[in-house]
């Protein structure tokens, strides 16, 4: 499999190389120069597979010939031993709703299912006795998953960019109570936004990515994508007809994953992308204008982000793979701070994906209602899913993704339903523990100078 950038597709990259490097050197994103499409027959010779051998067939389309559909099949057993459930996901129906629970791993949220497998990858790699120092930028989830995959590896530092009183507590102190010599947490003064500005800032820096060893995990990293894409072949199986999947919606990754699952064959009718206040892919869906706004805090906090940077991936596409134009569209969004699809691109763009918003009173009254009908709590992001297939009407059955657990937010919960959740055994504890990490300016240089 060869890869290329967003930005130049006439250079190609192996898997391992964009594995380690994250992003490219010209700011692009990495995509595969082309995509394995399935037939019907071979859709239903998937459909009889368990979940690790649906894993292992899709994950080594990526990886080979690096990693062979052997070693991933291994990699695949051992990252997911732990999981709460033996399917890994799980898919719930309640009273009409599909929910696709994908919150059962370690750290109770989907980014376990893809930050399990690449921390394993890593222990693949020869590095030469030479330390990776891997920086990430996390608006709740991510960094704690990556702590659970990274911790006490002795080749690897792990750096944690979180935006400072920005994301929920349980959250923080999943990720700071951790006690592991390479873990190095960091609390920044700003938004999750410029949290991920930093992380792409120093990643374009090649002397000092080349000086620290530095490489990536957050979902700009291509191997992120490729777990994802899994349970969307799995909940179709178990659906057995053509449907939707709302996806609530921050960086763009998970919902991209599906939209790779599409083209890989899978008969999705729409993406639904649910967004909370912060709706800048609401707005770029339904006008085609690409325009960041100021981010507003949220009571679905890890949705508080206004520069989706997967979108560039999905822009490859819309422009026909025109690398120039993609590249042209960055600048003017660096340069002028928006872009505008044409109507023509606008067209492609709505094939595939629609897009609903929902703020936090609406957020508030589906956890309640939920509860209250159906006796089941979800956490604030789901819930935005849920409002958001509610608004959008088609014949397709339609799958909600569901990315955490409602323990991590149990202030809006006790807001929404009037009570405490107890902790799943895992955390029993947790709010007690002792938290270490540094809370460090806004500041590109500051933050060099401490990694």
């Amino acid at each position: 499999m060869n890869y290329i950038s967003t930005r130049d597709k006439k250079t190609y990259f192996d898997f391992k190389s964009i594995f380690l490097r994250g992003l490219a050197s010209d700011g692009g994103l990495f995509l595969p120069e082309k995509l394995r499409k399935y037939s019907k027959d071979d859709l239903q010779r998937l459909s009889k597979l368990n979940y690790f051998d649906l894993a292992s067939e899709i994950i080594s389309n990526f990886s080979e010939p690096f990693l062979k559909k052997d070693k991933i099949k291994s990699i695949i057993e051992k990252a997911y031993v732990n999981f709460d459930s033996k399917d890994v996901v799980k898919l719930n129906k309640i009273n009409g709703v599909n929910l696709l629970e994908l919150y059962h791993g370690p750290t109770l949220a989907f980014k376990d299912i893809a930050m399990q497998v690449i921390g394993l990858i890593f222990d693949e790699i020869d590095l030469n006795k030479k330390k990776i120092n891997i920086v990430v930028a996390t608006s709740g989830d991510t960094g704690s998953a990556a702590i659970a995959a990274l911790k006490e590896k002795k080749d690897i530092n792990l750096f944690i960019l979180h935006p400072y009183k920005k994301i929920s507590d349980i959250q923080r102190k999943i990720m700071t109570t951790c006690v592991s010599s390479n873990i190095f947490n960091i609390a920044v003064k700003g938004n999750f936004d410029d949290c991920q500005k930093i992380v792409k800032q120093m990643f374009n820096d090649e002397k000092f990515r080349e000086k620290i060893n530095m490489s990536g995990v957050n979902s700009i990293n291509w191997a992120r994508i490729v777990c994802q894409i899994v349970y969307y072949f799995y909940a179709y199986f178990k659906m057995q007809s053509k449907i939707n999947f709302a996806v609530p919606t921050g960086n763009f990754g998970d919902v991209y994953a599906g939209f790779v699952a599409k083209k890989m064959g899978l008969p999705i009718n729409k993406l639904i992308v649910a967004t909370n206040n912060n709706d800048i892919l609401f707005r770029v869906i339904n006008s085609g204008e690409y325009k960041p706004l100021k981010v507003k805090p949220s009571l679905s906090p890890s949705m508080d982000i206004q520069v989706a940077s997967n979108f560039e991936r999905l822009l490859f596409h819309i422009f026909k793979e025109d690398d120039k134009k993609v590249k042209i569209s960055m600048q003017k969004l660096s340069d002028e701070g928006f872009f505008k699809l044409e109507k023509d691109e606008l067209n492609i763009l709505q094939n595939d994906f629609e897009a609903e918003r929902v703020d936090d009173s609406e957020t508030l009254r589906i956890i309640k209602d939920f509860f209250v009908n159906y006796g089941f709590i979800l956490d604030p992001h789901t819930a935005t899913a849920v409002g958001a297939s509610y608004k959008i009407k088609n014949e397709s059955k339609t799958v909600i993704l569901g990315t955490a657990h409602p323990f991590k937010f149990l202030d809006t919960i006790k807001l929404a339903i009037g009570k405490k959740i107890e902790p799943p055994k895992k955390f029993l504890g947790l709010t007690e523990k002792a938290e270490k990490f540094e809370i460090l300016d806004n500041n590109l240089l500051e933050l060099k100078k401490f990694i």
